[in-house]
């Protein structure tokens, strides 16, 4: 898996995202504190005990460096940022459910704007799996010779 670049200075706005959530019901936010082991579960739950690890890393910071999405109450994604290094985006994930609707979208720009807004100018997205989706959300673009990069000494299997 390689790793993608992106030009934070070039991101786009969040605003039209922010109101097809609203149409759809989801709340993209930072998680609260006491919602740290729902959240670790549901990561470790659904994708992968090494994601929700990372995850963790997230609420070592005030605010935590993560967004989830809620609807109804119900978790249904989570995307974090400074966590498996600073500057990278990930681990992300979207309850099978709930893709093609945006949500991945919405958590991937409220971690780039965020990131933004902390001063980077370019983001890295670490170990991408669909690259055609970042690739249209966000136009990044594949960093030559970064696979495995970071992750080359994971030996850690859940």
């Amino acid at each position: 898996m390689t790793d993608m670049l992106v030009r934070l200075y070039e991101l786009p706005d969040l605003c039209g995202y922010t109101k097809k959530m609203e149409q759809i019901g989801v709340r993209v936010r930072r998680p609260n504190v006491w919602e740290r082991p729902l959240l670790m579960d549901w990561v470790k739950e659904y994708f992968s005990l090494s994601w929700a690890l990372e995850c963790e890393t997230a609420f070592a910071v005030r605010p935590p460096s993560c967004f989830i999405a809620v609807k109804y109450d119900v978790l249904i994604g989570f995307a974090c940022y400074d966590c498996t290094r600073l500057n990278f985006f990930g681990p992300t994930g979207v309850a099978d459910y709930a893709r093609g609707k945006g949500v991945g979208t919405m958590l991937l720009l409220s971690c780039l704007h965020t990131m933004k807004d902390g001063g980077y100018a370019y983001g890295i997205i670490g170990g991408v799996g669909p690259a055609e989706f970042y690739v249209k959300a966000v136009d990044a673009i594949i960093i030559e010779g970064s696979s495995p990069g970071i992750y080359e000494r994971l030996t850690y299997h859940s």
